[in-house]
């Protein structure tokens, strides 16, 4: 057996998986349905709980236990501190956001707070028990740590760069997800200040993330099909990490308007903007980013009061069926992705990664 199909194999024993594969845990587009089936096709289903309570974590593991028997992950946002507010730059990414839409109203953001308290996610995510407790932004406070070993359950931990990834390893985590800058949705950064000065490609970043820690890594961005995992198994994962690739599928229930623009996306098509969240991230081209863009004078609200900005906006072009001002997350493989069920698209690729792979 080669040494790409073995530590394939090691991680898949690892955590009870007939296939190297771990659905991304993408907040707002991994119902329990789409993570059950990945499972039930022998990857990892994923849960992205930034946004849910922790009675909305309980729930979301029962109704994925009902379904499949079979492993899953639970992500959370490490915390940063709280954003300085400014309310006359809030008012004019206000009026930005309003003339997108043709005159709504956005009405201010509030005080907050904007998300869930952490703590309390943190113990239901472990009262859980999913197999595998995974992070992004940053590590998982010792504490967090100590009580997810007591359990049994893994820390994988996002990271952007080789430092990221040696702290990770550094802290406790049992392996890292190697985020190279093809992905889409938010980029993993722990210093948000920093995020677009720490982009690199996924097969730069990958084969110096596993020369440098001896914990297994999982790469992410960009993959799309068999051939991308056979080249990140080649160059030193143990498994891959996909995101994008599962948007277009049935179980993933996204807006179909955000679903026909991945279709027709082309790697140029995406761009890393905070016009979204007020967070780096990597969405589609459209009419949001491109006003922020374009107003020097405007620049997106801090996260997480842009997102709540933008909330309306999104409504309403979700209502509308309008793609160019809806949240459109996506990576540079976006036209890659396929509309086919999951469990049919998670065996496939592992069938084609397989046939490329000697041994």
């Amino acid at each position: 057996m080669t040494a790409a199909l073995s530590r394939a194999r090691a991680f898949c024993d690892r955590y009870g998986l007939a296939a190297p594969i771990l659905q991304a845990p993408m907040a707002g587009a991994c119902p329990p349905g789409l993570a059950a089936a990945v499972a039930n096709a022998g990857g990892m289903g994923g849960f992205g709980a930034l946004l849910s309570t922790a009675e909305a974590i309980a729930d979301w593991a029962a109704q994925f236990r009902a379904r499949s028997n079979g492993a899953f992950q639970v992500n959370l946002w490490i915390p940063e501190p709280a954003p300085i507010r400014d309310a006359a730059h809030e008012d004019r990414v206000r009026k930005t956001l309003s003339a997108l839409s043709g005159g709504l109203a956005v009405p201010e953001a509030g005080p907050g707070p904007f998300l869930p308290d952490f703590a309390a996610q943190c113990a239901a995510l472990i009262a859980a028990a999913p197999q595998v407790a995974s992070s992004i932004m940053g590590l998982f406070p010792p504490e967090v740590v100590a009580q997810l070993k007591a359990r049994g359950i893994a820390w994988i931990c996002n990271a952007t760069t080789v430092a990221e990834a040696r702290a990770a390893e550094a802290a406790g985590a049992d392996a890292v997800v190697a985020q190279g800058s093809e992905a889409g949705g938010h980029r993993g950064s722990f210093e948000n200040a920093a995020a677009e000065h720490t982009q690199v490609g996924l097969f730069a970043l990958l084969p110096q993330v596993a020369d440098a820690v001896r914990i297994p890594v999982v790469a992410a961005g960009g993959i799309m099909d068999g051939r991308g995992i056979a080249a990140a198994l080649t160059l030193g994962a143990s498994a891959v990490q996909l995101g994008t690739a599962y948007l277009r599928t049935p179980e993933a229930a996204i807006h179909p308007a955000w679903s026909a623009a991945i279709a027709h996306t082309a790697p140029e098509d995406t761009v890393l903007t905070r016009a979204f969240s007020g967070r780096l991230g990597r969405g589609i081209r459209n009419a949001v980013t491109q006003a922020f863009a374009r107003r020097t004078d405007a620049r997106p609200a801090p996260y997480p009061v842009q997102r709540a900005l933008m909330a309306p906006v999104r409504a309403a072009a979700e209502r509308a069926g309008d793609a160019s001002r809806m949240q459109a997350w996506a990576g540079q493989g976006a036209a890659l992705a396929r509309d086919e069920p999951a469990d049919a698209l998670t065996r496939r690729l592992w069938e084609e990664a397989r046939a490329l792979l000697p041994g």
